[in-house]
């Protein structure tokens, strides 16, 4: 019992927080990258080359001793629509970051909740009984985590923790937090149309390693076409600096291979609007990372709102672990047959 609660509820939640962790700090390493000149297109394409090389020997690992289910159109079509949707939405996030900063992303990125939600409830994935406890407690805790995040951005307060470990400036020359926020904004609308169709191939297909190699597979055709029609200089394609490297080789590793892959594993196990629940715990983590790693002052309003973030998270989990029991219990009455309902079996003599 407690080792099934571990694998169904513990092991996720780990799981999404440490995936978060991880996209902060590709976004900080980028930023940093393209400030020392690394195109964003450039960018894209090296880490999805690099993520459909580690995935690739993962399938043969962990599949030795079963046989992959064919590869048919439905779902051929549907890891096409997912490759398209995820590069469209990575080049509107990191153009975002480079005239905004992680922190700007990680604060719109808030929005994914809202976006899936409405989707999963237009798409009927996600039951909604305003009367019920457990809708109640989804719909309000997005709304708190959001509100969380919102006074995180603008309120400060005044400074508590003024410690710098790492001078590191993220300032850019370019920067446009308006046009940069509204890029980030686009960006996550399709990033919650794709953990939406990530949820369907699930139900086609549901091998998360194979299915991410074949989207960073399709990611890496688009990418290196787009990639060299917008940098045709060759110069361009080079990697000149440590932090570029490190950036791309982080991305690859962690992004565009783990992160992916864990994500779609939540998908498949929770559903899409559990996996992006975690998304406001990113500016929490982004303001942490940015006062250890950047020098920046940490204030009143980032506490304030990372408490309000905690309690918004806990609700709408409370709501999808309440949801969970209630479409156990309902199919554990379903296989014990007619007779555990108290009806009587039609043909009975």
């Amino acid at each position: 019992m407690a080792r099934r609660y571990g694998y169904k509820e513990v092991l996720p939640c780990t799981a999404m927080v440490a995936v978060e962790c991880s996209n902060v700090v590709i976004n900080i390493l980028f930023k940093a990258a393209s400030l020392k000149g690394l195109s964003y297109y450039v960018f894209i394409a090296y880490s999805h080359v690099l993520g459909t090389l580690v995935c690739l020997p993962l399938i043969f690992l962990f599949n030795r001793q079963t046989a992959l289910p064919p590869l048919k159109f439905p779902l051929i079509s549907r890891i096409c629509l997912l490759a398209i949707l995820g590069y469209s939405g990575t080049i509107c996030s990191y153009r975002g970051i480079e005239l905004g900063s992680p922190t700007l992303a990680s604060a719109i990125s808030n929005l994914i909740p809202a976006f899936t939600f409405l989707l999963a409830v237009f798409f009927r994935m996600e039951k909604v009984a305003f009367r019920s406890p457990s809708t109640q407690a989804k719909i309000i805790g997005t709304i708190i985590s959001i509100s969380g995040a919102l006074v995180i951005v603008f309120y400060k307060g005044p400074k508590i923790i003024s410690s710098v470990l790492l001078q590191w400036p993220l300032g850019s020359s370019q920067s446009n937090w308006i046009v940069g926020g509204l890029l980030e904004a686009v960006a996550y609308l399709l990033y919650s149309f794709w953990y939406i169709i990530q949820s369907q191939v699930m139900k086609i297909y549901p091998e998360e390693i194979v299915v991410i190699f074949f989207c960073n597979l399709s990611v890496t055709l688009i990418s290196l076409p787009v990639g060299l029609l917008a940098e045709p200089n060759l110069s361009s394609w080079r990697l000149t600096t440590s932090i570029a490297d490190v950036a791309v080789l982080y991305s690859g590793l962690f992004g565009s291979s783990f992160g992916n892959v864990v994500h779609i594993w939540g998908v498949r196990l929770k559903g899409p609007v559990f996996v992006v629940l975690f998304k406001p715990t990113s500016i929490v983590i982004a303001d942490v990372m940015s006062a250890i790693f950047l020098g920046e002052k940490v204030y009143l309003g980032s506490a304030i709102g990372a408490v309000i973030i905690t309690a918004g998270l806990y609700a709408a989990l409370w709501g999808k672990a309440k949801e969970q029991e209630m479409t156990d219990d309902d199919s554990g009455l379903s296989t014990l047959g007619p007779l555990s309902r108290g009806t009587v079996p039609l043909l009975q003599s």
